[in-house]
């Protein structure tokens, strides 16, 4: 299965049903009276992690994702359906972003949790809801509530607890191979690995933890070069990190430069990736020069940070990190991405917003354009057949003060006022 851990794709909330206008005409009933049902709510886009999956590929070629319209209201009090709701499911630890704002709206980082990113429209009211002492007949009517729309990143970043790093070709794949089930490609060239390995360690005292084999990092890997971002993207949720070196210098580098490099990558990147515990794994035992170039760089490094000597081709030396890497990841709390908020999108209700706020534009020539989130939905669910519903929605505008900014903006007598894709005269 092909491995895609960034998609871009549109999703679309249900709009509510229209309410409606009816009135009873039952024979063998002295008094009728205003029997317009409501509108059915919209269907919303609910997302929901899921072990089972382990890639965003079905987004990469479907990119609209719509739910279903509420039903509109009927007669004899009558409330439309509800439209159903769409359920994406996405692998467990996909990150889900306003593509257009940047927010980042959800972390789906358990198995079957679930998020509302697009909420469906509330439905319209029917006249039977409008229905007073002083207006016993009402024939107006409220049209359903646009449902939300979003252009979204969906981003996956592997839930591993133990990440390995290092250049290419020092044994990264042969070392997750000989520790874990996992079969990772491995040859001798650069770049074998082109996407992340998960594989599940099993010590012999009967701890166990994820282990990630990550693409190898190249120098300006955090300013995108080689796979950069691609591969750093899965190192952001590990708790402890496990440096894999070609202790021999096989390719003519040298090993603690290296290590250098690599936790400069680290620290350049943004979620603070050296606060997280550090191994050292120093494979290739086996060749010539690594004993010495050992010995230089404990010197070098220090007590700070355990190094570990093995052979990971013969499997010589592979059970102490992995214990090591158990002891810290018991004593290793979670990283948040405190840099970063979860959106908490409100569904619109009709009813109390204490900001209404608005824009007025002058497009010239007696023509304006009025914008903003508020005002478009009340336009949208206004009933603007019949005088009563024109009426009822002219003292909207005139109680959230559009009428008055209106003035103030300069509008004239007779100039065109127009609200998305409906114009109005303006007179006093």
């Amino acid at each position: 299965m092909k491995f895609v851990d960034k998609v871009k794709f549109y999703v679309e909330a249900g709009k509510g049903g229209d309410g409606v206008v009816a009135f009873r005409r039952e024979a063998y009933v002295p008094k009728g009276g205003p029997s317009g049902g409501d509108g059915g709510k919209g269907g919303s886009v609910i997302f929901e992690a899921t072990t089972s999956l382990s890639t965003l590929l079905d987004f990469r070629y479907h990119k609209e994702y719509k739910a279903k319209n509420g039903m509109n209201g009927m007669a004899k009090k009558m409330h439309g359906s509800d439209g159903a709701n769409i359920i994406l499911k996405v692998p467990v630890g996909t990150v889900i972003y306003d593509e257009d704002t940047g927010v980042k709206m959800a972390d789906l980082t358990r198995d079957k949790q679930t998020v509302v990113i697009a909420k469906g429209g509330r439905g319209g009211r029917g006249n039977t809801r409008f229905a007073s002492s002083r207006n016993p007949a009402p024939t107006i009517c409220e049209r359903g509530e646009p449902g939300e729309k979003f252009n979204l990143v969906c981003e996956l970043k592997l839930l591993a607890d133990v990440g390995l790093v290092g250049f290419p070709s020092v044994g990264k794949s042969t070392f997750l191979s000989v520790v874990t089930r996992a079969r990772p490609q491995i040859a001798d060239y650069h770049f074998t690995t082109i996407v992340p390995n998960l594989g599940v360690v099993q010590a012999k005292d009967g701890r166990s933890f994820v282990m990630a084999d990550l693409p190898g990092l190249i120098e300006g890997a955090s300013q995108g070069k080689g796979l950069g971002h691609q591969f750093l993207r899965h190192i952001e949720r590990c708790r402890v990190i496990i440096h894999v070196i070609d202790m021999a210098g096989s390719e003519g580098r040298d090993p603690y430069e290296d290590f250098v490099l690599i936790n400069k990558e680290l620290e350049e990147y943004k979620y603070r990736l050296l606060e997280r515990p550090q191994i050292v794994v120093a494979n290739k035992m086996d060749e010539d020069g690594a004993e010495e170039n050992l010995k230089r760089f404990k010197e070098k490094v220090g007590d700070s940070i355990p190094v570990f000597p093995v052979i990971a081709l013969l499997k010589e030396g592979v059970d102490l990190p992995i214990y090591a890497a158990a002891d810290l990841l018991e004593k290793t709390p979670y990283f948040e991405d405190e840099d970063e908020e979860i959106e908490q999108s409100v569904l619109y209700t009709y009813q109390g917003d204490d900001e209404i706020g608005f824009e007025i534009h002058n497009e010239g020539n007696g023509y304006w354009n009025v914008t903003g989130e508020r005002v478009e939905k009340i336009v949208s669910m206004a009933s603007l057949y019949n005088d009563d519903g024109i009426k009822r929605f002219a003292i909207k505008m005139r109680n959230i003060g559009l009428e008055e900014a209106l003035r103030a903006s300069g509008v004239q007598s007779g100039d065109t006022v127009r609200i998305l894709d409906y114009e109005f005269e303006f007179f006093e």
